[in-house]
């Protein structure tokens, strides 16, 4: 490519993005499509990020590179992709102020070089394996400033993603080959690391927008290591809310830790709001994990410590007023019972306290209906387990369902019914059938922990 061609792509980019002429970026568009196909090879690419000024000419230069590298019928060699790596590092760490959406795009695609790779040797006698070293090039980017530690974290946390994921490759036993070998050798000291650099931030000031994100990123990369399919038995979407975490028996350690629980309730305190929904997410896959991973004391003090995490946060309520937070709070509460058995749950210090506060804030959430609607079957479902497990309580111990059910119970009734005069004054459009569906299954439910009740 000489500087006619990059003058004249980077007028089709302003073309394309830019023009109000539908038929001008019809054919900007053509012609963008057009290079992207066939781009010429990794020396066109690159010399089109280095020289281009138009942000969406390196746009277009990062998308070409994605497609020559994850084509099922890619032609680049192990030396290719291993100094197409290498460049894009060298890139990243040049221009930390890079526009965005080019870092995303160029993160990303290291991302999946690197899973793609994963298994790639330059000798194999002794096992050499230059893919693997993504730690080790991360932790340059965060040894330098918090532009760069900002671009490291992104390398981790998308890597992380990236091996969850088998859309690119052709064979589905090869993807659980890489997450497995991934997951064995750079997963738990990724998950460390990121726990680290998070125990520095707490209690810190985010002074500016770096370092607010540097945060955020943090939290996303702890988040993707906790939902790792650590067995390759990913559970459907639609059953995210009753799915065990798998975690592996070396992470034993740092789950027996109470720091390592505690680190994301005080994230939850002292971050703001857009921030703070992230740390809960990180606690519900804490919440989550394999019963096995603790024997039967060990599992109860883990139990013990959430279950006062949980009541801190409904005695200072306020973070909740958030959207976000109050879902993902919810999310909480459903998968404390569908994890941990009622006998467990009465025998926590402070039971009697954290179920008046629970079931008060389910009260008041039905109450709040309107606020409320997409995280109220989450603690329907709390509640029903409750008292559907009532029979099977062994402990000595007052649970306190007798008390609190019946009145839930009537919360829900009458939020239902003063519900229908504000939906006929609504679009009638609303009541569609996944609505009406939706109603069901939670008067279902409801209707199901008053029949229980009254049978205790």
């Amino acid at each position: 490519m000489d500087d006619q061609e990059l003058a004249q792509l980077e007028s089709l980019c302003a073309q394309f993005y830019g023009s109000t002429d539908p038929d001008a970026r019809a054919e900007a568009e053509k012609a963008l499509v057009l290079f992207s196909e066939t781009a010429g090879g990794l020396a066109k690419c690159q010399y089109l990020l280095e020289r281009a000024q138009s942000s969406y000419a390196r746009l277009i230069a990062a998308n070409a590179l994605e497609k020559l590298v994850t084509k099922p019928t890619s032609q680049l060699t192990m030396a290719d992709r291993l100094e197409t790596r290498n460049y894009l590092l060298s890139y990243l760490f040049s221009r930390p102020k890079e526009t965005h959406y080019i870092t995303q795009g160029l993160i990303r695609l290291i991302a999946k070089i690197t899973k793609i790779s994963w298994f790639d040797t330059t000798k194999l006698e002794d096992s050499d394996y230059p893919f693997r070293n993504v730690l080790e090039e991360a932790s340059k980017f965060l040894q330098s400033s918090i532009d760069h530690g900002v671009i490291g974290v992104q390398i981790l946390a998308l890597s992380v993603e990236e091996m969850n994921k088998s859309q690119y490759l052709r064979s589905l036993t090869m993807h659980r080959k890489i997450a497995a070998s991934f997951r064995d050798q750079k997963l738990f000291d990724i998950f460390q690391l990121a726990c680290s650099l998070l125990k520095q931030g707490v209690g810190k000031q985010l002074e500016n927008e770096v370092q607010h994100s540097l945060m955020g990123h943090l939290l996303s990369l702890a988040c993707n290591c906790l939902s790792f399919d650590f067995i390759g038995t990913a559970a459907d979407e639609a059953a995210d809310d009753m799915a065990t975490v798998q975690v592996p028996t070396s992470w034993r350690s740092d789950f027996l830790d109470p720091a390592t629980l505690q680190l994301f309730f005080d994230l939850y305190a002292a971050l703001p709001a857009a921030l703070s929904s992230i740390a809960l997410r990180c606690l519900v896959q804490m919440t989550s994990v394999r019963r096995s991973l603790f024997n039967t004391q060990e599992r109860q003090t883990f139990l013990n410590n959430l279950a006062q995490g949980v009541k801190q946060i409904l005695e200072n309520p306020q973070a909740l007023a958030q959207s976000e937070n109050y879902h993902e709070f919810c999310r909480l509460l459903a998968r404390l019972k569908a994890n941990y058995q009622l006998g467990e749950l009465v025998k926590v210090d402070n039971y009697l306290a954290i179920v008046e506060l629970v079931a008060k804030f389910t009260v008041s959430s039905l109450q709040s209906w309107q606020f409320s609607a997409n995280s109220i079957h989450y603690l329907l479902s709390l509640w029903q387990r409750m008292v559907a497990s009532i029979p099977y309580v062994n402990a000595s111990e007052p649970h306190m369902l007798d008390t609190y059910a019946p009145e839930i119970t009537r919360a829900y009734l009458i939020s239902r019914l003063e519900s229908v005069g504000v939906v006929l004054r609504l679009d009638m459009r609303l009541l569609n059938v996944l609505c009406l569906l939706c109603v069901a299954s939670h008067l279902g439910m409801e209707l199901k922990i008053l029949w229980m009740t009254w049978h205790l």
